[in-house]
């Protein structure tokens, strides 16, 4: 049975209204959370960016919900930091915690004054980042040299179960190098071709665990209301790559998205003023396999998407 989640988005949304949120998704019905991590917003028109770990430990606290993160070790954040917080929060709220580790973005490690090194370097930093986590996971004291340098580290507080570490990944050759370590595998929306060579590489090559799926989504009263909101607050994600990873800073960010044509921003968001229009889109993703459908409404104020989702959406999405 595929389980449906609220994505909760930093970038957007301050800290203290995000929490009222989630706890907000939870009552609409939503079984599932994740959240970004993020130390800048992809535009200054969002000008938000919480520091996840922190709102993860009050969003734990104060719902039922399985919640997870997408983190990425190696220059902002130490392995061994990721461990630590990662276990911290696996300890006290066993079962409902996993992180899923990538390889960065420029604008949110830029800030360490470090040089944001090439794509396959940053590939066997994280690499590397996920053997160092998972060794500490185990209780064992690690010191290692390579990209990145640890010096006997060991964790103390460790939980009954290690949380679950999953691999993002948005080509099929991420897919397939993610196999080798990763417990699960979560994605953005795609064309149902795309997606389905993303999993057939990460299974093809001995990938277990759950498939997830994160879909942004601008829906509103009207196909104006749902354009306007995705052109305002999610243009600037729908850069194509290297400028994705590469661009240091929003302001960069929000002099490229203006120039994104309309079907690029179309691909990045479903755009529809039509529940049952939605409802088709994602269907499709769950007989595509996804076991976890992530929901992020693009919008600053949820509070309309999360009525809808709670009176019409889930309800649909459930066959009631």
């Amino acid at each position: 049975m595929t389980k449906y989640g609220f994505h909760a988005s930093h970038e957007q949304i301050s800290p203290r209204q995000l929490l009222g949120d989630v706890q907000r998704a939870e009552r609409a019905g939503f079984e599932i959370a994740m959240c970004s991590d993020h130390f800048a917003p992809w535009s200054r028109r969002q000008d938000h960016s919480g520091f996840a770990w922190s709102w993860l430990g009050a969003a734990l606290a104060t719902t039922e919900l399985p919640l997870g993160t997408v983190s990425a070790p190696g220059q902002r954040y130490h392995p061994a930091i990721i461990a630590q917080a990662s276990a911290t929060l696996a300890q006290m709220f066993p079962g409902r915690f996993w992180v899923a580790l990538g390889s960065g973005q420029h604008m949110n490690e830029h800030i360490t004054g470090q040089r944001w090194p090439h794509k396959q370097h940053r590939q066997e930093r994280l690499e590397e980042c996920a053997a160092i986590i998972r060794a500490l996971h185990r209780g064992e004291e690690v010191t290692h040299s390579g990209h990145v340098v640890v010096d006997r580290a060991r964790l103390y507080s460790l939980p009954a179960q290690p949380p679950a570490l999953i691999a993002p990944a948005l080509s099929p050759g991420t897919a397939e190098r993610a196999a080798a370590w990763a417990d699960g595998l979560i994605t953005i929306n795609d064309d149902p071709d795309s997606l389905r060579q993303i999993i057939d590489a990460y299974r093809g090559a001995g990938g277990t665990g759950p498939l997830a799926i994160q879909v942004h989504l601008s829906v509103a009263d009207s196909m104006d209301a749902a354009w306007a909101m995705a052109r305002d607050q999610w243009q600037n994600h729908a850069l194509a790559k290297p400028l994705q990873d590469d661009l240091p800073i929003p302001e960069y960010f929000d002099m490229a998205g203006r120039h994104v044509p309309d079907d690029e921003v179309a691909d990045a968001v479903l755009i529809t003023d039509d529940v049952a229009q939605l409802v088709g889109w994602l269907r499709e993703y769950a007989e595509l396999g996804f076991e976890e459908i992530y929901l992020h409404h693009v919008g600053q104020d949820q509070r309309p998407f999360l009525d809808l989702a709670e009176s019409e959406l889930l309800p649909a999405l459930r066959g009631a």
